[in-house]
């Protein structure tokens, strides 16, 4: 799977974020801004300190993460079937 490698927060709580495959695009994230764990941003200068995890994840300190191949998904426009092939599974017939 592709790796962020370059993430940015921009204004209205969306991030701009890069992928190792060259993708590249914006996610809005402003539906959960102020919910449950999310409340940390109510102070914007929490959400600007989003960073890349060791393990790829997409992190606000060690409060939140979300799942880099969830965004990669929003920016694309693709299936976990497009995204993940070993998902695809061929109908047999018996």
């Amino acid at each position: 799977m592709f790796k962020p490698i370059q993430i940015k927060a921009l204004e209205n709580y969306k991030l701009w974020v890069k992928y190792s495959d060259g993708v590249e695009g914006e996610v809005d994230l402003s539906a959960l801004a102020g919910r449950r764990v999310f409340s940390l941003w109510n102070d914007y200068k929490n959400f600007q300190m989003v960073s890349i995890g060791s393990s790829g994840q997409i992190a606000w300190s060690k409060e939140i993460e979300i799942c880099p191949d969830a965004v990669y998904m929003e920016i694309t426009g693709k299936t976990p079937e497009e995204v993940f092939g070993n998902l695809k599974i061929e109908a047999a017939n018996a």
